[in-house]
C-alpha cells in the first residue's frame, strides 16, 4: 500500500512501556517516529539496538551517557538539540526535567529500549 496517511499526535494512542513515560508511535515501513514524554527522574538504562536513532529534544533536559556505562561520554540535550546514535551503539537516557522527545528510529523499530523483551 503506497498510499500517504495524516496524522494528529493527539488521536495517536498513548502507551506507558515504563513508568515515568508517555510514549505515541507512528510505525512506517523503514522508520517509525515516537513522541516520547519523559518525565523528570525516569532513566532509561544503558542499552543498544540495530537501528540508528535520532532523538530531537523539544523541551526540557536529558542527559544521554553514550557508550558502555561509566567511562563514556556524557551529553545534555536541550530544546532543539539533537542527537543522532548510530547502530548498535550502547547509550542510556535521563530525563533532568519533563521533556519531550521526538525519537526516529531506521528500520523501523517495535522494540527499543524502553521496552521490555
Amino acid at each position: 500500500m503506497n498510499e500517504a496517511k495524516r496524522y494528529s499526535w493527539d488521536e495517536i494512542p498513548v502507551d506507558h512501556p515504563m513508568e515515568l513515560l508517555d510514549r505515541r508511535r507512528i510505525m512506517g515501513q523503514n522508520m517509525t517516529v515516537a513522541q516520547v514524554l519523559l518525565h523528570q527522574g525516569l532513566f532509561v538504562g544503558t542499552h543498544q539496538h540495530p537501528n540508528e536513532q535520532v532523538a530531537m529534544v523539544m523541551f526540557g533536559r536529558v542527559e544521554f551517557e553514550v557508550g558502555n556505562p561509566g567511562g563514556n561520554e556524557m551529553i545534555v540535550l536541550g530544546p532543539g538539540e539533537v542527537l543522532h546514535l548510530p547502530p548498535d551503539v550502547p547509550h542510556s537516557a535521563r530525563a533532568l526535567e519533563d521533556s519531550l522527545v521526538l525519537d526516529v528510529f531506521s528500520p523501523a523499530a517495535e522494540k527499543t529500549g524502553v521496552d521490555s523483551d
